[in-house]
């Protein structure tokens, strides 16, 4: 039964049902509209009171719990309910793996309304926690305060932050001081920069004033045990600067590539600046299957080391080659997968838009020493046309792994154009992928479908998918 409340609603002994697209869960208001609960496990029976309501569903918190699902668990991280990071981790794994798997199903069967094969189990990660290579946290003067510290009336002696945005708050930084995502020293490195700002009045950046010497760090780490630690800076101080950065090389000897940026544009991005080396060299060294891959300060690279092994070896799988087949990679970033296949094929040709990309991926061909495999700058609309086929060959198998938006319909009649025996289909998106598949549906059948997930205690979930000729 609802009752009002200075115009929010509350629902009593709602059941949760589902869980949802972005991590959010999912129950049914008495009204009958859909009402989207964060924090939540399916099987949880709450009382919900509404902030937000639309034509279709309503937005809401639970304020009480009448019974615990049985799929619920508790939470390992501190920050878990103020971070927007982790949202399922009070759900046990399997039961995330179930939804994620599920996700994959409807969407591939609705969206793409496609006839489908048996799914193969989906893949979860065999680290749970601390398998992210690559975290980012952010400076505020500006911290958020949890509701325990705003109704405990004590004073706040220091608003400084460093860790993660609120999710839907730009300029609300939590400061986070243990994180179960990203191996050690990631915690002792992000703890130790904040103290030691702190400790010598380091400004952190203010986002309303764009005002600050610090802005962001980022921390990379590699399977190698090699670290990258970079830090933008927001005020050109050089005193100050190398004061930490100095402390920091002291500190953690660990340390293989310290850098810096001096960023005062409005956002934070760093793709458009110049990224400067003050320690070590300007890369780490990821190793998978003997294979050795720079990654800089921009590259992209799976965030899950382990878990991008197992992907690659799916996508590899799924590729079915003999050792003479000529294959395109489409959407090569650094060329890790056209350089993990070439092995097992005749020739790789790699396409990216990024020319940075294209760079490190003939660096890491060169470093090791494979001479099967080309890499190419181009739009992908653009640049894989009829003359690219005519200059390049015309494939036997085809691997695309777009971004989310997935592939433009212009590289998808260009599939169907070429005409490749077998199509390996890699996406972060299955909602996009099945848009793709559709379009593809006359001329290829879906033979194989693995979903992979490469973000426990998140809704995000990778999928494979082999296309054969019709």
């Amino acid at each position: 039964m609802g009752r009002k409340r200075r115009e929010e609603i509350i629902f009593e002994n709602i059941e949760v049902l589902d869980a949802g697209a972005r991590g959010v869960s999912v129950a049914k208001a008495p009204d009958g509209k859909v009402i989207f609960i964060p924090n939540v496990v399916p099987g949880d029976v709450v009382d919900v009171q509404t902030f937000k309501k639309r034509k279709a569903y309503y937005e809401g918190k639970a304020t009480k719990f009448h019974e615990y699902s049985e799929h619920r668990i508790t939470p390992v991280c501190q920050h878990f309910g103020s971070c927007g990071g982790c949202k399922w981790q009070n759900m046990t794994y399997e039961r995330q793996l179930f939804y994620k798997n599920r996700e994959v199903y409807n969407n591939l069967k609705r969206i793409g309304k496609i006839e489908l094969p048996d799914f193969e189990p989906i893949l979860g990660s065999e680290k749970q926690f601390f398998y992210r290579n690559k975290m980012e946290f952010s400076f505020s003067n500006s911290r958020w305060m949890t509701e325990e510290e705003i109704q405990s009336d004590k004073e706040i002696e220091n608003s400084n932050a460093l860790g993660f945005h609120i999710p839907r708050m730009w300029d609300k930084i939590l400061d986070i001081t243990h994180c179960s995502l990203q191996e050690d020293p990631s915690n002792a490195i992000r703890n130790e920069v904040r103290d030691f700002a702190n400790a010598n009045g380091l400004a952190f950046f203010n986002p309303r004033e764009h005002s600050g010497l610090l802005r962001t760090l980022m921390l990379r780490t590699a399977s190698t045990g090699e670290i990258m630690v970079l830090i933008q800076f927001y005020d050109d101080d050089k005193e100050k600067r190398e004061l930490l950065l100095n402390h920091l090389q002291a500190k953690f000897p660990e340390i293989t590539s310290l850098q810096y940026v001096v960023n005062q544009k409005a956002n934070d991005t760093i793709y458009d600046q110049d990224v400067t080396l003050y320690k070590g060299r300007d890369y780490i060294l990821e190793e998978m299957e003997g294979l050795h891959f720079s990654i800089n300060a921009k590259s992209f690279y799976q965030t899950n080391s382990a878990q991008a092994y197992e992907l690659y070896k799916i996508t590899r799988d799924f590729a079915g080659l003999t050792g003479n087949e000529l294959v395109y990679d489409l959407y090569t970033g650094t060329g890790t997968i056209a350089q993990f296949v070439a092995k097992k094929a005749g020739k790789v040709i790699g396409v990216e838009a990024v020319p940075e990309a294209i760079e490190d991926a003939k660096e890491n061909a060169k470093r090791n020493n494979i001479t099967n495999c080309e890499f190419f700058v181009g739009d992908m609309k653009v640049v894989f046309n009829d003359a690219f086929i005519a200059a390049h060959g015309k494939p036997d198998v085809i691997i695309t792994d777009p971004p989310r938006d997935g592939m433009h319909k212009d590289v998808v009649a260009q599939l169907i154009n070429i005409a490749p025996k077998r199509i390996v289909y890699v996406s972060c998106n299955s909602a996009t992928q099945a848009r793709d598949l559709a379009l593809l549906d006359e001329h290829y059948k879906v033979t194989r479908v693995r979903p992979v997930d490469m973000f426990p205690q998140t809704h995000h979930v990778e999928n494979v998918v082999l296309l054969e000729k019709r």
